[in-house]
């Protein structure tokens, strides 16, 4: 099967945007969006899809720890609809609790700041949302 998707980590000052090879086998962060207008969020997004001949974007959607979803999750799937929409793209979501987290603790087992690396902390949870969506495209059907 291909994949040609982009994980995001929708923020309300950036976000994180990962990519995957055509298998869905190798997910790496590509950029963080340092938000700025919805018309530019949009122009940045609509040429890494072009570029990248992405058919679907996979955001993280921030559930509460009780599995609802709380005000930032609506913010994001706000967002994530109106995007959708504008950039002719199908979208899907993925539970992102603590994967802003996860990035962290990675980054600091490698021995790198999260001090001053917000960006690349946005990156890497991205690629976590990616990577946890070609899991479950992976999993064989019952």
């Amino acid at each position: 099967m291909q994949y040609a998707a982009l994980g995001l980590d929708v923020g309300r000052k950036r976000i994180g945007v990962a990519g995957c090879d055509r298998l869905g086998i190798s997910v790496h962060g590509i950029t963080t969006i340092i938000r700025k207008s919805w018309d530019e969020d949009m122009a940045i997004l609509r040429s890494l899809i072009t570029e990248r001949s992405i058919n679907i974007l996979v955001v993280g959607l921030p559930y509460n720890m009780d599995g609802s979803l709380g005000h930032q999750a609506k913010h994001v799937q706000k967002f994530a609809n109106g995007a959708a929409k504008q950039l002719g793209i199908a979208v899907e979501y993925v539970d992102e609790r603590l994967t802003s987290y996860e990035a962290e603790e990675m980054m600091k087992s490698q021995g790198i700041s999260t001090r001053h690396n917000k960006e690349m902390i946005d990156r890497k949870a991205a690629a976590l949302i990616l990577q946890q969506w070609l899991a479950l495209k992976c999993q064989p059907s019952s």
